[in-house]
């Protein structure tokens, strides 16, 4: 027999094919979630999407301040140094570096200074947050504001 001729030959079928679906009195029907769920694709390579999803999420790259951006900013921080018992509130854009690729994302820290590390290079807010100086690139501060750092 010909398979064309197989699927139009219903003979063999015609003493149920018109009888209604059997439900089962004792097993429950299946959820139509979980019976679709069965035809799922599986998953073949665990950890896949994972990697897709990396490599999709961007970072952005440090750019390095120039001398005159440096000088300022160590002005910047010395003024803060002296002032010190004033507890001077500050907002910082800070790079931080990604921990998984290349670059990093710029964040902005306000918060008021407990402490300032020459010799570690960094700032000590006083929620204990530590900011490190070689990748703040812009301190602001109502200080600031009250002096003239163009010397």
């Amino acid at each position: 027999m010909k398979m064309e001729e197989r699927y139009r030959d219903t003979s063999r079928y015609e003493d149920i094919i018109n009888l209604p679906h059997h439900v089962s009195a004792k097993h429950p029907q299946m959820a139509l979630s979980d019976r679709a769920a069965q035809f799922l694709p599986f998953q073949a390579l665990t950890g896949y999407s994972d990697a897709v999803q990396e490599t999709a999420r961007l970072t952005e790259e440090f750019l390095d301040l120039d001398e005159s951006s440096r000088a300022d900013l160590d002005r910047k921080l010395a003024v803060l140094q002296q002032h010190l018992s004033q507890q001077p509130k500050i907002q910082a854009v800070v790079f931080q570096p990604d921990e998984r690729k290349n670059g990093g994302a710029y964040r902005t820290v306000s918060g008021i200074i407990r402490k300032i590390d020459f010799y570690e290079r960094k700032l000590v807010m006083e929620d204990r947050i530590s900011l490190p100086m070689d990748y703040i690139i812009k301190i602001d501060s109502e200080l600031f504001d009250r002096m003239d750092l163009t010397e």
